[in-house]
């Protein structure tokens, strides 16, 4: 049996291969689908570039699958394609999201793979409250929610942070606190089952039409102490 972690490089999709770990399916390969559209339904778009710097640290090889635009349909069958060579069980972070569990089901039933999503179902601020206790460093790399304000691009979500998310969604504005409805974006730059953690020389962060996207600048790989 070969597994392989389809990895955006958020919080979800890393905790997900973690897990697969835990539970006796080490992790082959890791997998990114990097679209050309930044407004992708499917995938996962900032900071995609990153990954590799993630799988160096876990120690994992790492297949990186460029998107041409195409929309949807496009999506998909590259999907398809990559998965086509990937392992017998795939490995995804999904928590809610309909449209990315039908599409990665289909896909996988197609092609005989097992799909694996250990956060199915489970409620958002139970996810991310784990994700916290796991060890993961988690930062804010893209905000497009009304109440998710520009000062937390590049903050670390912990646990004090997740409870201001829930106090936001009640008295602000309702939105899914582990990000599921793309209200938010997550870069996850360190892990205990890592080797290494990514740390970087600055950073970007930009505003436009209410939504801001955080990027670090000059990263590397940094051994723990």
């Amino acid at each position: 049996m070969t597994v392989t972690a389809l990895i955006s490089g958020g919080k979800d999709s890393v905790y997900s291969a973690y897990l697969a770990e835990t539970q006796g399916w080490p992790v082959d390969e890791i997998l990114t689908l990097a679209p050309s559209d930044p407004e992708s339904f499917l995938y996962h778009t900032p900071n995609l570039d990153l990954v590799g710097l993630q799988a160096a640290a876990w120690g994992r090889p790492h297949r990186l699958v460029p998107i041409p635009q195409g929309g949807p349909a496009a999506e998909e069958a590259a999907l398809t394609a990559a998965l086509g060579s990937a392992g017998n069980v795939i490995v995804a972070g999904a928590i809610a999201s309909n449209y990315q569990w039908a599409r990665l089901h289909r896909v996988c039933y197609r092609l005989g793979r097992r799909l694996y999503t250990p956060l199915w179902g489970k409620p958002g601020e139970r996810v991310v409250r784990e994700e916290i206790g796991a060890g993961l460093d988690i930062r804010f790399a893209h905000l497009a929610a009304e109440p998710l304000t520009p000062e937390l691009a590049g903050a670390r979500l912990d646990g004090e942070r997740l409870a201001d998310l829930v106090r936001r969604s009640a008295s602000v504005r309702a939105f899914h606190v582990a990000g599921e409805g793309g209200e938010y974006e997550s870069l996850v730059v360190d892990a205990p089952f890592w080797t290494s953690r990514i740390v970087w020389e600055g950073a970007s962060s930009t505003t436009q039409g209410g939504v801001t996207t955080w990027r670090p600048t000059g990263a590397r790989l940094e051994p723990h102490p």
